[in-house]
């Protein structure tokens, strides 16, 4: 028996490989006006943490405090889902996963 008759070329066409950027990122699960908005929210948090910081004095601290907390819980969280959504790690985690988180 001939192995033509048992291996035929497929019908399906090869799905395109996802757009990678440099150092394993990926636009496929953050594209759009997504990917500029938590940029631009990542820039924004960290300019807050820096202008908190710079305030040397104050006369009721616990507001800065908690500025301080938000702002870079803000940032942290932030970088964490550009961090996610744009590596391999979405693939590695799961969307269930990547959903709860």
């Amino acid at each position: 028996m001939e192995n033509g008759a048992v291996y035929n070329e497929t019908t399906e066409p090869e799905a395109k490989a996802p757009r990678r950027l440099p150092f394993g990122c990926t636009l496929e699960h953050l594209w759009g006006w997504r990917l500029p908005v938590k940029v631009v929210q990542a820039i924004l948090s960290f300019v807050a943490v820096v202008c908190e910081e710079i305030v040397e004095d104050c006369s009721s601290c616990s507001g800065l405090y908690f500025f301080e907390f938000i702002s870079c819980s803000a940032f942290l969280l932030s970088v964490l889902i550009l961090c996610v959504y744009c590596t391999r790690m979405y693939e590695s985690l799961g969307k269930e996963k990547v959903q709860k988180l």
